[in-house]
């Protein structure tokens, strides 16, 4: 078990798509996705397939116009840059590693430009948008100015949400303030069923990790089980995976069920956990698991699940 794409046979197959290089089933698959969170997720799995950039960019030369050709090698590019810059906190990555990620996310951002001038309403282009923006530290403003470009076509778009979420993020240049007021935001205006209740899951994550790494373990679990806190989780669960208007097939609500079980999880609450590990079964996925202590989420989530199913 890790990620969701192994226990998902159309993401899997998206995967294998790559691998044999055959770009016209690859095309064909994002073509039966009508959910631009699907596309997004998706779009996702193609990237971080290593050696991919040379099937991508074979597929762009074969489709110079093709948005789709476009959007999968920026991905990948970005995908490189980030695995070059790693996770670790901006005072911890040399010089050259920032200046060999931000190379890749400036040739992403080179395909993505033009993308969006010939194609606004595109929207897996203007979400890679907000990403680089982030990573290339053009500041708030304009990464919010790209998110508003993509809402204006696609108001709850849940990928795009959680991009601008990290951006908001005091790690980022944020405050928390704005940052649980955004995702507090989007929770309410998404229609009932879809994945962006997760939003204050992930922004509760968010809090409860800085605190961990300022060595504050009692102080970051205390945040998590405020009252207000939890009862934030349940009523955005309520309306969001947890409602019945919720597609069980939607890929976006995995990411979604496994950041309310996570939150819920670290606040050492299985009860709450439960419902959401009933529907994940074995669907793990890296985030937001890594933040719970160790960076093994299979194992974090197996441990978790086991207690959350027990009692809950």
């Amino acid at each position: 078990m890790s990620e969701p794409a192994d226990r998902i046979p159309a993401l899997a197959a998206l995967r294998t798509h790559v691998h044999r290089q055959d770009w016209d089933a690859l095309a064909g698959s994002f073509a039966a996705l009508d959910d631009e969170d699907d596309r997004a997720i998706a779009c996702g799995v193609v990237g971080e397939q290593q050696n991919a950039e040379t099937f991508l960019n074979d597929a762009l030369a074969e489709h110079p116009g093709d948005p789709l050709a476009r959007s999968l090698l920026a991905e990948r590019l970005i995908r490189i840059g980030w695995g070059i810059r790693s996770s670790a906190g901006a005072q911890y990555v040399s010089p050259g590693r920032f200046q060999q990620f931000h190379g890749y996310l400036r040739r992403a951002e080179t395909l993505l430009i033009d993308l969006c001038a010939e194609h606004p309403r595109y929207a897996l282009a203007w979400h890679l948008r907000i990403t680089t923006s982030r990573g290339l530290q053009l500041g708030l403003g304009e990464t919010r100015r790209r998110y508003e470009r993509l809402a204006e076509h696609h108001p709850h778009h849940y990928a795009g949400q959680q991009q601008l979420l990290q951006q908001i993020c005091p790690k980022w240049g944020g405050t928390w303030e704005d940052a649980h007021g955004f995702a507090e935001e989007c929770a309410k205006a998404a229609p009932a069923g879809g994945p962006n209740g997760a939003l204050v899951a992930i922004a509760q994550l968010e809090q409860y990790t800085e605190s961990h790494g300022r060595g504050e373990a009692r102080g970051a679990e205390k945040y998590l089980n405020a009252p207000g806190n939890r009862a934030r989780l349940l009523v955005a669960a309520g309306h969001s995976v947890l409602h019945p208007a919720a597609r069980a097939d939607a890929y976006a609500h995995t990411d979604a069920h496994n950041a309310f079980a996570a939150a819920h999880s670290a606040a050492a609450r299985p009860a709450d956990a439960a419902p959401h590990f009933r529907v994940l079964g074995d669907r793990a996925s890296r985030f937001p698991w890594g933040y719970l202590g160790t960076w093994d989420h299979t194992a974090e989530f197996t441990r978790h699940r086991k207690s959350a199913l027990a009692q809950g």
